[in-house]
C-alpha cells in the first residue's frame, strides 16, 4: 500500500496512490509504503529517483547499514518500532529514506505509532512543517507508545502480585502466574530494546547536523523522555524477578507438603513394619506360645498402637498441619 502525505493549511493530508500518474499531482513531505509491491517500488524510483533496497526491512542488517548517507544525498535510517499486541508483542523493522525534503518509510505491517501520528497531524495545525519533523514526531510518538506499554505492564504485574501474595497459591494458580510473568518480561525486554534503538536513531540525527535549532531541542527532549523510561524498565525487571521467585517459592512449598506426607507416613509405618517382621512368623513358637489363640490379635494391636503413637506425637508437634 502506498500512502502519500502532503501539507495543507498546516495539517497533514493523506492520499492513497493507486497509479504512477497520481504521484504527479501531489507534493508530499512523507511517502509511506506499507508492504509495498514491486510495482509500487518502481513508481517511487521513476517519480522520485529513490531506489528502495530489497533488504530495507531485513532483521539481519550489519550495524553499519542502519545509519548511512548515499553519495546522492539520500539519508538512510533503520529503526525498530513496537507493536504491543496482547497475543504477539513484537518489534517491527522500519526503513527511512530522507531525500530532497521527502521522507520515505518502508515497513511490512501497519504500526500503531504511524497511525497515532496521522491522527494528531490531521487535528493539530502546524504540528509538522517538513519531512524531518515527521521523523522526529514518529520517534516522539514511539517513546510515548513505549511509556503506555510500560503502564500496561505495571497494571498486569499488580494483578499477578495480588493473586500470588494475597491468595492461597496452588499449582494451577502458580502456573497461570508464571505464564503471565513470562509474558510481561518478554514485553518489557522488547520495550527496552525499542527505546534503545530510538535513542540511537535520534542521536544519529543530532550528530548529522541535519536539524535546525527547534528540531534539535525537540530531539533532546525525546532523549530525556527515553532516559526516564530506562529506570522504569529496570524497576519492572526487578519486580518481575521478585514475583517469579515468590511464585517458584510457593511451588516448592506445595511440593514440600507432598514430600512431608510421604515422610510422615514412612516414619509412622516403620514401627508396625518392625513388629510384623519380628512376630509375623512366630505367632505360635516360641515367643508368643503363652498367648495361645490371642497371639494374632495381640500382634495386630501392637502394630496399630506402634503406628498411632508416632502419629499422635507428630500431631502434638504440629508436623501434620
Amino acid at each position: 500500500m502506498l500512502n502519500v502525505f502532503s501539507l495543507a493549511l498546516g495539517r497533514l493530508v493523506q492520499e492513497e496512490i493507486e497509479s504512477l500518474d497520481a504521484l504527479a499531482h501531489v507534493q508530499p513531505v512523507w511517502v509511506d509504503l506499507d508492504a509495498p509491491t514491486p510495482e509500487e517500488k518502481g513508481w517511487i524510483a521513476q517519480h522520485f529517483g529513490v531506489t528502495i533496497p530489497d533488504d530495507a526491512v531485513d532483521d539481519d542488517l550489519e550495524e553499519s547499514a542502519r545509519f548511512y548517507e548515499e553519495d546522492n544525498g539520500e539519508l538512510h535510517i533503520r529503526s525498530d518500532f513496537l507493536i504491543d499486541d496482547d497475543e504477539n508483542p513484537r518489534n517491527v523493522r522500519v526503513a527511512f529514506i530522507l531525500f530532497r525534503n521527502v521522507l520515505f518509510s518502508i515497513h511490512g505491517e501497519e504500526l500503531p505509532v504511524f497511525r497515532l501520528l496521522r491522527l494528531r497531524a490531521r487535528r493539530i495545525p502546524a504540528l509538522i512543517e517538513d519531512a524531518k519533523d515527521v521523523l522526529l514526531k514518529l520517534y516522539a510518538a514511539d517513546a510515548e507508545y513505549s511509556a503506555d506499554a510500560l503502564e500496561g505492564i505495571y497494571d498486569a504485574l499488580e494483578v499477578v502480585g495480588q493473586r500470588v501474595l494475597k491468595e492461597d497459591v496452588n499449582d494451577a494458580v502458580a502456573a497461570e502466574a508464571l505464564s503471565a510473568i513470562a509474558k510481561e518480561e518478554d514485553l518489557n525486554g522488547r520495550i527496552r530494546r525499542n527505546v534503545m534503538d530510538t535513542r540511537r536513531a535520534v542521536s544519529f540525527m543530532m550528530r548529522s547536523k541535519m536539524l535546525n535549532s527547534e528540531q534539535f531541542e525537540e530531539a533532546r527532549q525525546i532523549l530525556r523522555d527515553i532516559d526516564s523510561l530506562d529506570s522504569h524498565t529496570a524497576f519492572l525487571f526487578d519486580k518481575i524477578n521478585f514475583l517469579m521467585d515468590a511464585t517458584v517459592g510457593f511451588i516448592n512449598i506445595n511440593q514440600n507438603k507432598i514430600i512431608k506426607i510421604f515422610s510422615v507416613a514412612s516414619v509412622a509405618l516403620l514401627p508396625p513394619t518392625l513388629v510384623a517382621s519380628v512376630y509375623g512368623m512366630n505367632l505360635k513358637f516360641p515367643e508368643l506360645e503363652f498367648l495361645g489363640s490371642w497371639s494374632y490379635p495381640y500382634t495386630v494391636s501392637l502394630m496399630v498402637a506402634s503406628a498411632l503413637v508416632p502419629m499422635w506425637y507428630f500431631y502434638k508437634r504440629g508436623w501434620l498441619s
